[in-house]
């Protein structure tokens, strides 16, 4: 039996958030040579993934916090966000209700460009501590990503899917044939 099989920094759940994040870090890394269809298939199909992955990260004890580090500059934000900005064009902008914020009722303006650049510097960061390969960087790594799922990157994917599951399908205006029969019913 493996020294590290105690370790719960180590274990499948982890090893699987950090596969996917690795996968939409590679992705947007490259974003700007990429078309704006092949960049709303990847997020239609990998943000499910994240957000169910998210969603099994352990709780973990922090020993020391201090080891918790950010890598993401302001820089690689930004030129994220407007690689994303100008491909996403007249389409960036749209409106969500964001329970997070005082009147939840109220729709707000949102932009797919900076809530994916979000959830990259949140992917990026948990990557990175998380290869600094100490327990204390792992730890934080983990605790953090667990954090930042539940009140930063978590939301946004939830918001992001139905708009960007309406990119994909706004054409598609003949409804299948099951809901036509439906419309005939009333």
């Amino acid at each position: 039996m493996s020294e590290y099989t105690d370790d719960v920094t180590l274990k499948k759940p982890i090893i699987e958030m950090l596969t996917v994040a690795n996968e939409f870090c590679y992705f947007f890394d490259h974003v700007a040579i990429k078309p704006l269809e092949e960049i709303l298939e990847f997020v239609y199909r990998i943000s499910p993934l994240m957000y169910l992955k998210g969603s099994l990260m352990p709780d973990v004890e922090v020993e020391y916090p201090e080891a918790n580090e950010r890598f993401v500059t302001p820089e690689d934000y930004e030129n994220l966000f407007y690689a994303l900005r100008e491909k996403f064009g007249k389409k960036d902008e749209f409106w969500h209700i964001d329970p997070q914020y005082i009147n939840e009722n109220e729709p707000l303006k949102a932009s797919i460009s900076e809530m994916l650049s979000d959830i990259y510097q949140d992917m990026k960061d948990f990557i990175l501590l998380y290869q600094r390969n100490t327990y204390a960087a792992r730890q934080n790594a983990v605790k953090e990503c667990r954090t930042l799922f539940a009140s930063h990157w978590g939301y946004r994917i939830a918001s992001l899917m139905p708009k960007i599951h309406h990119l994909l399908h706004e054409n598609e205006t003949e409804p299948p044939a099951y809901l036509q029969s439906l419309d005939m019913i009333d």
